[in-house]
């Protein structure tokens, strides 16, 4: 490792040195498996699970519970390291992908390869033994859906947005699936939020990212003043969806009124953000609206599990 050397002139013993290279194996192996955004594919899948699940909280089935967020992190772990294989030359021209440990050589091509195919099937074998066949199929497809479809429609079209938010907003089916072994309306009511959560999430991204983008001929956002109509309609549109949506669980009767008047709030601030974004595009109202809606969607999720019926 390169740290070695450094640590040996420190005069480190050898045995502190050993487990320094360890721990930072390890690390670089779980940022590949981009954890950030396991913890919201985790508390989204969790959500399905909890409203999917007809018993009462006192009867709760834990351990399925456990077993569907864990088989749903597991696949989404090996999808993210998967991905990054496949954009490694690309991530390396962008100065915000290039300190990835794949991008920056840090761990072999073939080694992340094995590692992520190994924790794609291990999270499809683990949903199909520990939960059910329709949820381990609903994971394989979203696994697919964004290797082989959004991937690389990244460098083709700006419809890659509208694509991956498919796969994107699975997580709750998935959740949903292991509880019931099917899937009703209400499981596609939270798609549908995740769903148009993800399109000002990811134009806030896209937007403070953009020249890097541009460097690496990712064509998510269009050039001129068709990219600035996309990045203001694809933030309005959806935060605007998002309003009546994110009231369905509780007309349809999923969740109280104690919900629905926490998510209403919820949803004005965050379109606030994202009508600010909408009409300054600069990278500062770009932030803002990344941190709402990175706050945004695992509280409206949370408060739809503790305010179940």
């Amino acid at each position: 490792m390169a740290t070695e050397p450094i640590l040996a002139a420190l005069d480190v013993p050898l045995v502190q040195r050993r487990r320094f290279a360890v721990s930072t194996v390890l690390s670089d192996y779980w940022a590949l498996t981009k954890p950030e955004i396991n913890f919201l594919i985790a508390v989204t899948a969790a959500a399905g699970f909890w409203i999917g699940a007809p018993a009462a909280f006192s009867h709760f089935p834990w351990t399925p519970f456990l077993h569907a967020v864990l088989g749903s992190v597991l696949v989404a772990s090996g999808a993210g390291t998967l991905n990054q294989v496949i954009e490694l030359r690309f991530d390396a021209q962008m100065r915000r992908t290039a300190r990835r440990p794949l991008a920056s050589g840090r761990i072999e091509p073939s080694h992340a390869l094995w590692f992520g195919v190994s924790l794609s099937l291990g999270g499809a074998v683990y949903l199909v033994v520990y939960t059910n066949v329709l949820a381990s199929l609903l994971a394989v497809l979203c696994l697919l859906s964004y290797l082989l479809l959004y991937t690389p429609l990244k460098r083709m079209t700006p419809l890659c947005t509208l694509v991956g938010a498919v796969p994107g907003a699975a997580p709750p089916l998935i959740g949903w699936a292991a509880a019931k072994g099917h899937l009703d309306p209400g499981a596609w009511v939270l798609f549908a939020i995740v769903f148009l959560w993800q399109f000002p999430h990811f134009m806030a991204i896209a937007w403070m990212y953009r020249e890097d983008y541009a460097r690496a001929g990712y064509l998510v956002l269009p050039l001129g003043q068709v990219r600035n109509r996309l990045v203001t309609w694809q933030t309005l549109l959806p935060s605007l969806a998002l309003l009546p949506v994110v009231l369905i669980p509780t007309t349809t009767g999923i969740s109280g009124v104690a919900y629905a008047a926490a998510a209403l709030v919820l949803g004005a601030i965050f379109l606030y953000y994202g009508v600010c974004f909408a009409f300054r595009r600069s990278n500062a109202a770009a932030r803002q609206l990344l941190a709402a809606s990175i706050i945004y969607l695992p509280v409206v999720f949370a408060l739809i599990m503790l305010n179940k019926k």
